[in-house]
């Protein structure tokens, strides 16, 4: 009479194989089999095991010994099996994709990649899915070509991180043409089941442009909205920031390069004001200043749904989410360093360069 292999457990493994015996989450295969693998070590034989789990004794035996000769890696995984082998060129599907474009679009879509490489749509979609590949996505970019892109970025880095004492750093910016939207019908509120509802038309009722400085010690922010966005606003924005901080601290302001914040009529006021300090953003660096996340929270939070019937209604919805947010402010925490951006800088400019070579040729 032919003895079946005994298994031996070490106590770990008989620990791992009852937990994924009383398991819920694991398949019901693999459950199955360690069962058998734990029944097995009990000294049970095939015929017992077979009866008690209610399965046929040559899957007891091929289970036991492929435990006894690979380990239990070999039982919890199925071998792979025969069948007709894949047709698809994957990698081809790949190429045509990201090398290749449509005759009459800008990029693939499933049913015409599948058209032509000649299999179904569904078979480019896995594929896409396996490789990341999403043909209907495009991300924007713009990197600096500003000649002292370096320094200005050191400088403005270096204040987020280790700011002068006794001394206010405040980013500034306009965030201009503000417009006064009143949509053309009353929409419906949120309810359950519902999203809220407004009109994709509306009414123009005028713009404003609201000046911002930022603190970034502790989140405050100095608001004003004015008609326009030339040197002469500006001006008498500086002159409430002066009236609005404290008279011995020095201010660093942090701008970007509009022609507004470099007029003569501007360097003349500062001359006569030296404790303000000018710090600008390179040209096409905007992230650099920490108002511009503020002008995103207002715009998602107020201004995109917003309804305003006039300018007015409009200044003074902004000038009161100015003040609710002076109440509670939050600083947004800096933490990237100078030479972490630049190396990214520099990655970019290689792929582009990259790029640019390849189109050319």
């Amino acid at each position: 009479m032919r003895v079946a292999p005994q298994i031996t457990l070490s106590e770990e493994t008989q620990k791992q194989l009852e937990q994924l015996a009383r398991s819920n989450t694991v398949s019901v295969r693999e459950a199955r089999r360690a069962s058998i693998i734990l029944l097995a070590a009990q000294g049970k034989t095939n015929h017992e095991i077979a009866d008690a789990l209610g399965i046929g004794r040559m899957q007891v035996g091929r289970w036991r010994h492929r435990y006894i000769n690979e380990g239990w890696e070999a039982v919890a995984q199925d071998r792979p099996r025969g069948g007709r082998a894949s047709r698809v060129d994957s990698q081809e599907i790949v190429r045509l994709t990201t090398r290749t474009k449509p005759v009459n679009a800008t990029h693939w879509s499933t049913r015409q990649l599948a058209e032509v490489a000649g299999v179904s749509a569904s078979t480019i979609r896995r594929i896409w899915q396996a490789h990341g590949l999403k043909p209907h996505r495009i991300k924007t970019f713009k990197v600096s070509r500003d000649p002292k892109f370096v320094e200005k970025l050191e400088d403005i880095v270096g204040l987020y991180l280790s700011p002068p004492e006794h001394a206010l750093v405040l980013c500034c910016d306009e965030k201009s043409q503000v417009q006064a939207l009143d949509r053309t019908q009353p929409g419906l509120p949120l309810k359950k089941g519902r999203a809220q509802t407004m009109t994709h038309d509306y009414k123009r009722h005028g713009t404003t442009t609201l000046f911002a400085a930022l603190n970034v010690l502790n989140g405050q922010v100095i608001g004003q909205c004015q008609q326009r966005h030339t040197h002469a606003q500006w001006l008498k924005f500086l002159r409430q920031i002066d009236r609005e901080t404290p008279k011995k601290k020095d201010l660093h302001l942090i701008c970007d390069n509009y022609a507004t914040h470099k007029h003569p009529k501007v360097r003349e006021w500062l001359e006569k004001h030296p404790r303000f300090h000018m710090h600008f953003t390179p040209t096409s660096a905007s992230w650099l200043n920490r108002v511009e996340r503020f002008f995103r929270d207002l715009t998602t939070q107020r201004l995109r749904r917003g309804v305003f019937s006039s300018v007015p209604e409009l200044i003074e919805s902004i000038n009161t989410y100015i003040e609710q947010h002076n109440q509670n402010p939050k600083p947004f925490i800096w933490t990237a360093k100078a030479k972490d951006i630049l190396e990214k800088v520099v990655r970019a400019n290689r792929k582009l360069s990259s790029k640019q070579n390849d189109a050319l040729h």
